[in-house]
């Protein structure tokens, strides 16, 4: 018989992950027996629900049973990982395992063993010798890797929404809406902000050349002085203009106090350029005096780790920018692992490169005046950010105010 039971645990009546799988079962052409249904009589209490799920066939049960694993089903016939080894370098078994952004587990040699680094749209590589699951991109895997397939012994744990308020960070509940209390939203993540940094937490700023166009240069800046932000990811546009302003007061020639354009303005951003690729890089131009304040200064100054990852568009592009994608997706790949929270603002490309390799229990931020570009992430996997539609040149200001409150 084409039948399997599962099994969902946690908040999954607040959070409707019961609802979204009896969705998914009935979407897909298949049938559903709920048998046991425990609920929780307190608000931290869990929820528990044993169903048995049928389909008619074997191909269309498990088409089922991996979109209900991608939302935290998982199956009570419990069995080990099959695993399978890579035939050669950037090569997958068929039935490899493809990820999702949240916690997962593995059942390995009767151990429960946590997949490491996890990440959407990755591998789960088991390292026999130390009993470790890590979570490979494809680009990495090498020959005779240990691979795990189908869909036996792994188990997913979505963020859920806990049961009673737990105010702009209630995962599942974030839509995307230019009609939000923007202050009050502003105010809960300021908040958050500072109990992460009095936690010794880290703070990623995913940011656009919009900051330095909109005057606001200047509030990231002191941001960053004042110990709030930890690693900047951004392209060269936003460093360029950033130095621009700093080195001659306009943005896309622009003047910033006035926001008129200024005479030749159009050449201040390859003189900009220009004028770090003579001091060899940001870090030179600040230590030679050349570049006394900006973003790209503060960073230098505070220690800030950065990555300025190209694109095809970028004029240079400055001497600090990394051009191989892959390279800067490695180093952001690398320090996204270290951080509590995650501001985009922006910036689509780049929001949408860094939600797809953080997991999906770092606070996440993504501020846009274009209701498409969070929509775009949330749609890629990322539903835990939380979506603020509004223009920076007004986020940032009160954002700064709350943030430098005594």
């Amino acid at each position: 018989m084409n039948q399997r039971e599962i099994t969902l645990s946690g908040h999954i009546i607040d959070s409707l992950i019961l609802p979204k799988a009896l969705d998914i079962i009935m979407d897909q052409g298949g049938e559903f027996k709920i048998y046991e249904f425990d609920v929780g009589i307190r608000k931290s209490d869990i929820s528990t629900a044993r169903i048995i799920v049928s389909a008619d066939s074997p191909k269309l049960l498990n088409n089922i049973l991996d979109e209900l694993s991608e939302i935290g089903a998982s199956i009570s016939e419990i069995k080990e990982v099959k695993l399978l080894k890579s035939p050669k370098d950037k090569v997958l078994p068929t039935d490899f395992y493809s990820t999702t952004n949240h916690t997962t587990h593995v059942l390995y040699d009767m151990d429960w063993l946590l997949v490491e680094n996890i990440e959407m749209d990755c591998m789960i590589i088991i390292d026999k010798e130390n009993k470790k699951a890590t979570c490979k991109t494809i680009s990495k895997v090498k020959k005779g890797d240990l691979i795990v397939v189908g869909r036996e012994g792994i188990k997913v744990t979505p963020p859920q929404r806990p049961r009673g308020k737990k105010g702009v960070f209630e995962f599942m509940n974030s839509d995307v809406s230019s009609e939000k209390p923007l202050k009050s939203t502003i105010k809960s993540i300021a908040n958050e902000i500072k109990e992460i940094k009095e936690n010794d937490g880290k703070i990623a700023i995913v940011g656009g050349p919009a900051i330095v166009h909109t005057g606001s240069a200047y509030l990231l800046s002191d941001m960053i002085k004042f110990g709030f932000v930890d690693y900047l990811f951004a392209g060269n546009a936003l460093a360029t203009h950033d130095i621009e302003n700093a080195l001659y007061g306009t943005s896309l020639g622009v003047c910033i106090n006035t926001g008129n354009v200024v005479n030749k303005g159009h050449r201040n951003h390859i003189m900009a350029i220009n004028e770090i690729n003579r001091q060899g890089s940001i870090k030179n131009a600040v230590e030679n005096g050349v570049l006394k304040k900006g973003i790209m200064y503060e960073c230098i100054k505070n220690n800030v780790s950065f990555v300025l990852a190209g694109s095809i568009r970028d004029d240079g592009p400055l001497p600090d920018v990394i051009t191989d994608s892959i390279q800067a997706q490695e180093i952001i790949r690398e320090y996204s692992h270290d951080v509590d929270m995650v501001i985009m603002i922006a910036t689509m490309l780049h929001s949408i490169a860094t939600g797809n390799i953080i997991p999906s229990n770092v606070k996440s931020i993504c501020v846009d005046i274009n209701p498409s570009a969070v929509t775009k992430l949330a749609d890629r996997g990322s539903a835990q950010v939380i979506s603020i539609v509004t223009d920076i040149g007004t986020f940032l200001p009160l954002l700064y105010q709350e943030l430098t409150k005594k």
